[in-house]
């Protein structure tokens, strides 16, 4: 009989990463609806771990059905589809991989800001098409512009920390000023639209958060605004943001999260002024094995009764 503590994992994990996890815990993966039910109904009894994502989470129901759980771990910075008043109530350890990609995430908002200001997306087009510069309208500088950015947290420090190479002014909006931040605050993310020259959101998804860029805070944007999301795409409203293209009051957006994912966002797809990613902006080898490592960390903690590094 295994001596290993059984897990549950969730969410999508290499067989390398699987075989590294399994090392340690007596594993059962369950990516996909099926495979999860499944799981559950052979073995919720046992399982006293479980390691999802946020976009993924977890039922209040599937915890009913492990009576066993003490630890939920999420292997990302999210954890909006963990019902907290459930794991709390229970007395169910939550944690996440907190600091595991912010350089990932941060440099591939970085790059959405860049390509969607410069065009990078048209100008390729126009490019393989023959169409030479003279034709073509000059994009604006990054360097010198204001950006706004919407969730301070750690990512979008790091955010921050490559503006400041491109000599960029900076704000920000929080739920409350960032003790130590020398960045200027806005107390509501409609002014801190109306500064911006590119509005980058990096916060949470969740209730507290759903649809805060709506149709006014894009109108304060400008038509010669830009938006970038890597935070959770259930922060903008999709129909206002796709009107907004449409009829060219805002100059463009760039965004690697959207509410209809894992499906394309299809209010989005044929207009020129907006440039996707497929929600990637923190994968990369380097972040996946930095928060497989921080996951096994975790879970170690608590087993070892030190407490894990990174509580919700």
């Amino acid at each position: 009989m295994s001596t290993k503590i059984p897990l549950l994992v969730l969410n999508s994990l290499s067989s390398a990463h699987q075989a590294q996890i399994a090392e340690v815990y007596d594993m059962t993966y369950a990516f996909g609806d099926e495979a999860r039910a499944a799981a559950i109904a052979a073995r919720g009894h046992e399982f006293r771990a479980v390691l999802t994502i946020g976009v993924i989470g977890i039922t209040p129901a599937e915890i009913e059905a492990m009576p066993k759980v003490e630890l939920i771990c999420c292997l990302g910075a999210g954890f909006e589809g963990v019902p907290l008043e459930v794991t709390r109530a229970r007395g169910i350890v939550t944690a996440n991989g907190a600091g595991t990609n912010d350089d990932c995430v941060a440099d591939h908002a970085f790059g959405l800001l860049i390509a969607i200001v410069r065009g990078f997306r048209t100008l390729d087009r126009q490019c393989r098409e023959g169409v030479w510069r003279e034709s073509i309208p000059q994009p604006p500088n990054v360097s010198g512009k204001k950006l706004g950015i919407l969730g301070l947290g750690t990512i979008g420090q790091k955010i921050a920390k490559r503006a400041a190479g491109f000599d960029m002014e900076i704000g920000y909006h929080n739920r409350s000023p960032r003790e130590g931040s020398p960045h200027r605050y806005f107390g509501d993310l409609k002014s801190l639209a109306a500064w911006a020259d590119v509005l980058m959101l990096a916060a949470p998804g969740g209730a507290a958060t759903r649809h805060l860029v709506n149709a006014e805070v894009l109108d304060a944007i400008g038509p010669r605004g830009y938006l970038v999301n890597i935070g959770r795409g259930s922060v903008v409203d999709t129909e206002a943001l796709a009107a907004a293209l449409r009829e060219n009051r805002i100059a463009g957006a760039a965004l690697d999260v959207y509410e209809s994912e894992p499906k394309p966002p299809q209010q989005l797809i044929g207009l020129d002024n907006v440039l996707l990613t497929p929600h990637l902006a923190g994968w990369s080898p380097e972040a996946t094995q930095k928060s497989v490592d921080h996951f096994i960390a975790n879970a170690e903690g608590h087993f070892a009764g030190r407490g894990v590094l990174t509580p919700v």
